[in-house]
C-alpha cells in the first residue's frame, strides 16, 4: 500500500521513491510527452505508455524493454497495433526508430506490429494518423523517462497528465482528465498518488504539476479512506 494522500515530486528520480513508496505515479511533461499522450488519448488510443531511449544517461534504473513488451502484449490482447512516438521532432522515422531500439525490441519479442512512427509534438500529434484503438508509447528523454523509471520501481499504476489544451479539450478540462485517471488508479490500488513534475529545470511542468494536484484534492482524494 502506498502512502496516504497526494504528494509532488520533480523529475525521474522522484518517480522512483514515489514508485517506491507503493503511489500512483502521474508524469507532467507539458512539453511534449504529457501533451501528446493526452492527444492520442483524445484521438482514441486505448493505452499509453513511456519509455527512455536508448542513448539516456539517466541517474536511475530504465527497463524500455519492458515497456516494450507490455505495451506489445496489451495490443495482441486488444487486436490492434502499436503506434510509436519519437524523436526528434524534426527528421526521418529512421531517425526516431534509432533512439528508440530497445523499446522496439520488446514490441518485436511480443509479435505485436508497430504500425507508425510519429514526433513527438503535442497537442498536433493527433492530427498526423490514425490513433483509434492503438496502443501508443512515447519514447522520449524526459516525460518518457520518468515514466519508464516510475514503472519500473514498481509503482501500481503509472499515467501521464497535462495542462495544455488538445483538439478536444481546452481551459481546465486536460488537469482535470490528469486528476480523474489519478484518482481512479489510488481508488483501484489503494494508494496514494503523487504527481511528478517530469523536469526540475521546467516552470511549465511545475505548475502543471501543482495545478493537477490542486484538481485532485478538489475531487475530495486527500487520504485513503
Amino acid at each position: 500500500m502506498g502512502d496516504s494522500g497526494v504528494f509532488l515530486a520533480v523529475n525521474a528520480s522522484g518517480a522512483v521513491k514515489a514508485a517506491e513508496a507503493g503511489n500512483v505515479v502521474v508524469i507532467v511533461d507539458v512539453i511534449d510527452m504529457s501533451t501528446t499522450l493526452e492527444a492520442a488519448l483524445d484521438a482514441g488510443a486505448s493505452n499509453v505508455f513511456g519509455a527512455g531511449p536508448d542513448n539516456s544517461r539517466a541517474p536511475v534504473k530504465l527497463v524500455p524493454e519492458k515497456i516494450g513488451r507490455q505495451a506489445g502484449l496489451t495490443a495482441l490482447k486488444e487486436n490492434t497495433g502499436v503506434v510509436l512516438i519519437s524523436e526528434p521532432r524534426v527528421g526521418t522515422d529512421e531517425e526516431r526508430r534509432s533512439r528508440a531500439g530497445r523499446v522496439i525490441k520488446g514490441i518485436e519479442e511480443t509479435g505485436a506490429v508497430i504500425e507508425a512512427v510519429y514526433p513527438n509534438i503535442g497537442a498536433e500529434t493527433a492530427k498526423l494518423g490514425d490513433f483509434t484503438g492503438k496502443v501508443v508509447v512515447a519514447v522520449t528523454d524526459t516525460g518518457g523517462v520518468a515514466f519508464d523509471a516510475a514503472y519500473n520501481a514498481g509503482s501500481p499504476a503509472v499515467i501521464t497528465g497535462t495542462i495544455a489544451r488538445t483538439m478536444k479539450k481546452k481551459g481546465a478540462e486536460p488537469a482535470k482528465a490528469a486528476a480523474k485517471r489519478a484518482v481512479e488508479a489510488a481508488a483501484r490500488t489503494g494508494t496514494g498518488i503523487c504527481v511528478v513534475a517530469a523536469s526540475a529545470n521546467s516552470l511549465e511542468d511545475l505548475l502543471a504539476a501543482e495545478y493537477i494536484m490542486r484538481e485532485i484534492i478538489a475531487m475530495g482524494f486527500t487520504a485513503l479512506r
